[in-house]
């Protein structure tokens, strides 16, 4: 049996914060890294290309309202051109 109470099965102690690090950085936790799934899926893939369009919408969107209120905000990327324009 445990002296402590606070130590009971499956519990463990607290980490107190010291009141002095001295310029010591703060242990930063990783956790569970992302992995790649191995098989992509259709419905994976279609997510992606939604993504990818509102957050272009989204950017498009800021730049505008910002040019609007005086501001420079451009975007880096120019979107891509279809490649049926240029066989034409």
């Amino acid at each position: 049996m445990t002296q402590k109470a606070n130590l009971f099965k499956g519990q463990q102690k607290k980490k107190s914060i010291p009141p002095n690090r001295h310029g010591k950085v703060p242990q930063i936790r990783k956790g569970k890294r992302f992995v790649k799934p191995s098989k992509i899926t259709k419905d994976m893939e279609t997510d992606r290309e939604i993504s990818k369009f509102i957050n272009q919408c989204n950017e498009v969107k800021a730049a505008t309202a910002a040019k609007k209120e005086g501001g420079h905000l451009s975007l880096v990327k120019a979107p891509a051109e279809p490649a049926s324009s240029e066989k034409k």
